[in-house]
């Protein structure tokens, strides 16, 4: 939770600012040590405690940043980890001294300065380098310019959409915000605009490339006030090669695959079976692989598992295709036969039923002996009209189905991968 005032801000009763301005006069140097000459001269008196232009109007503080590494990308947490080089820029009139030189200070006098209290918003975790030191440059300028360089290593929450995964763009965002100093106390703003962020051009990483960048200025609205805030965008296109040798050319492999069983007779019961069980296992095995790579929370519905989805639906529409086919080698006599054999059957069911309902046999029954009779004799005609359908979508050469689908699959499949990769590249 953020603070709710500035510490020592304006709400504080003046007299008791002075008084604590006049009670801190010098600053404290541990013993053994000496500072140089020029730096005691502008320590008298200093209070790091108290900001620049205290009761003169806002400290404007100018950000830069280099970026030195982008180490990781997650999507599965959901963040990217960096190391930056953050310098920011502020002038103190209490630090003007006499002279054409800056004074380049050890980073441990940093302690005897005041600083901005720059935080990285949506950090889940930062650290300061301090091998062999405290990575921490200071150098102060004759007109009271103030130069404080961080070398930071900090793993920042990005917000991505997968639903185009892998041919998806990510826009992620590095925000630099005062954490107790609201916009009457500090103002941020980018010390060269878009041009106040370098690194990126030459930086190499493992999925992606950095199509686009750019810088902004903004205010962040709290409960307790309005706070500075600096925004770096930096937009992110995934390398897709990567994955079409991995997943999209092994799937559409099996997919023509499933198609050899077309070429195969239909006789060849064990060959052909056994090709469209391997090719259905193989694509199970390879789209649930594809899935570890990504959290089951992300609730994304990616355009890979479209893809394979589509596979899956070839490689499971060949091995029914061959169900058909074989069943529509039973020859027309065999199914006028079964339809005779059928109705051979209800006939004697019929017969049955009325010598049992007959008022001779079962002179008590109330119920009318016509009535099973109907039920039979309706039964009988409705089986007697699906047989007769199904002699008549019967098919006189099954062989002509292999030779449609060795046309229709190829040419359905090529029409969805056209549609498939038109939508996710240019919608």
């Amino acid at each position: 939770m953020r603070c709710g005032c500035t510490f020592f801000g304006t709400f504080w009763p003046n007299r008791f600012l002075l008084a604590l301005h006049s009670s801190i006069q010098t600053v404290f140097v541990p013993e053994g040590e000496i500072l140089p000459p020029t730096i005691q001269r502008l320590m008298k008196g200093y209070n790091k405690y108290l900001r620049p232009f205290f009761e003169n109007g806002p400290v404007t503080v100018g950000m830069s940043l280099d970026i030195a590494s982008i180490d990781t990308i997650s999507e599965i947490n959901m963040d990217y980890t960096a190391t930056i080089f953050l310098r920011q820029r502020w002038t103190d009139e209490r630090l003007v001294f006499e002279g054409n030189k800056s004074l380049s200070l050890d980073g441990r006098l940093v302690e005897l300065l005041w600083v901005p209290d720059t935080f990285i918003v949506d950090s889940k975790k930062s650290f300061l380098h301090d091998i062999t030191v405290e990575n921490r440059l200071i150098r102060i300028f004759p007109n009271g310019t103030v130069l404080y360089a961080l070398r930071i290593t900090t793993t920042v929450a990005c917000n991505m959409d997968l639903t185009k995964y892998p041919m998806d763009k990510q826009t992620c965002t590095l925000q630099l915000e005062s954490w107790g100093y609201n916009i009457n106390d500090v103002m941020f703003y980018w010390t060269r605009g878009n041009e106040s962020v370098s690194g990126l051009d030459t930086l190499q990483l493992a999925q992606y490339t950095v199509e686009d960048h750019y810088t902004s200025v903004s205010e962040a609205v709290y409960e307790t006030g309005h706070y500075p805030r600096l925004v770096f965008h930096f937009e992110l296109k995934r390398s897709i090669l990567y994955f079409i040798l991995e997943t999209y050319v092994p799937s559409s492999l099996l997919v023509v695959l499933s198609w050899v069983s077309f070429w195969i007779s239909l006789s060849s019961v064990p060959a052909r079976i056994c090709i469209g069980v391997t090719t259905v296992l193989t694509m199970t095995t390879l789209m649930m692989g594809a899935r570890t790579s990504l959290p089951n929370a992300n609730c994304f519905i990616k355009a890979i598992d479209v893809y394979l989805g589509i596979c899956f639906s070839f490689i499971f529409g060949a091995l029914i295709e061959y169900a058909v086919a074989h069943f529509c080698t039973l020859t027309h006599a065999d199914a006028h036969m079964l339809m005779v054999r059928l109705c051979c059957m209800f006939k004697n069911f019929v017969v049955n039923v009325q010598n049992l309902t007959t008022p001779s046999t079962v002179i008590e029954l109330s119920v009318s002996p016509s009535k099973p009779t109907n039920w039979c004799l309706t039964t009988l005609a409705t089986l007697r009209k699906i047989l007769r359908f199904i002699s008549c979508c019967h098919i006189e050469n099954p062989h002509h189905i292999d030779n449609y689908s060795r046309v229709t699959f190829p040419l359905s499949f090529v029409i969805v991968n056209l549609l498939y990769w038109t939508y996710y590249l240019y919608f």
